[in-house]
């Protein structure tokens, strides 16, 4: 791909030759008309003065346009890119008009005719000052196309740097967060393995379904929500074994919203901060309500206890600090974490987000 498709789309070059070629119509038509002030109306000389004219300068500036491809890289300092591009400005006006009166005299002689002309200093001298203005203008315009299309694939590179960074920065949360959940699960089973070792077999087989799961998913920073409820079954199945008479989790699931896409173990942390701060504390039962539902292409998942806490945390764990910059990083502002104290104790863990499916 050569310099000038990279900086400038070829889609717009194609727009321009309309454009172009609208131009030497309008000019073609001054000069017909022109032709009606000295005389009887005459097409021929103005369309082979005019289509000169047109041939020589498409071709020249055509040229002009390759050459300009190796001065790119100066695009930031225009001064520099006009001296560059214009370095052979004398020769290419000698060059235009010796082509474009060398057409003109053989077509006159191949319809045996004579082309009339002034003298060639006069001749250059005007041909100059109009070679000039439209050289300028077109150098003009030339290098704010320029401009654009190094503006345009600087624009492209920084938003495919900023998407990289942004891949990244999940996949690192995502990780982050799958270490957080083995440990603890871990060490679940561990307490249980001296003292009840058949549960803590069949936690460890829940386990190893889990991490299976776990390793598909964690490919992608997204899941459909009944995939990841299938994970937060699996890991509210391991505590809820641990703590059988301590702990109920009640479960309220708008069919509508399975197909909704969720952050890759997102509900996890919320359901993990219950059992760390409040079953795990407490002595006494503690029930635990997880609820779904989806209104107007809204997300809304809360997970509630009915534990001790009276007073917001002054900050927000791992898991839960994790979860809000990975909500950040792949909703922006159409997506929160929210913490908000239940009515007569315990908390009340709220995620809203856009249902994507």
């Amino acid at each position: 791909m050569n310099t000038t498709s990279r900086l400038i789309p070829r889609g717009l070059w194609r727009r321009l030759a309309w454009p172009w070629a609208a131009f030497w119509l309008l000019m073609l038509a001054v000069a017909v008309q022109e032709s009606l002030w000295t005389g009887p109306l005459r097409v021929w000389p103005p369309l082979i003065n005019i289509g000169s004219s047109a041939v020589a300068a498409t071709v020249l500036f055509a040229i002009q346009i390759r050459r300009a491809d190796r001065f790119d890289h100066l695009i930031s300092n225009p001064l520099q890119w006009f001296l560059h591009a214009w370095a052979w400005m004398p020769l290419q006006l000698i060059v235009y008009v010796t082509a474009m009166y060398a057409l003109r005299i053989g077509i006159y002689r191949l319809v045996g005719l004579r082309f009339q002309h002034g003298p060639w200093g006069e001749v250059m001298a005007y041909e100059a000052t109009d070679f000039l203005l439209f050289y300028a203008l077109f150098g003009g315009i030339h290098f704010g196309l320029r401009s654009y299309g190094a503006w345009s694939t600087e624009r492209l590179h920084s938003a495919q740097q900023a998407n990289l960074a942004r891949q990244a920065q999940l996949a690192q949360l995502t990780q982050q967060l799958q270490p957080h959940f083995l440990f603890n699960a871990l060490n679940t089973i561990s307490s249980l393995i001296h003292n009840d070792p058949d549960t803590a077999d069949i936690l460890l087989t829940r386990l190893a379904n889990l991490l299976r799961a776990a390793t598909d998913a964690s490919q992608h920073p997204e899941q459909p929500l009944a995939d990841e409820l299938a994970l937060l079954h699996a890991y509210a199945d391991i505590m809820v074994k641990r703590f059988a008479d301590r702990v109920a989790i009640s479960w309220e699931v708008d069919a509508a919203a399975q197909t909704c896409r969720v952050p890759t173990f997102g509900l996890q942390p919320l359901l993990e901060n219950c059992f760390r701060h409040v079953v795990e504390r407490r002595g006494t039962f503690t029930h635990i309500a997880i609820r779904v539902a989806c209104s107007m292409g809204q997300l809304q998942i809360e997970i509630e206890d009915n534990g001790d806490l009276q007073q917001l945390p002054a900050k927000r764990g791992v898991g839960l600090g994790n979860l809000e910059d990975r909500l950040r990083s792949l909703y922006g502002t159409h997506a929160s974490l929210e913490l908000r104290l239940r009515p007569g104790g315990g908390l009340i863990a709220g995620v809203k987000l856009p249902c994507v499916h």
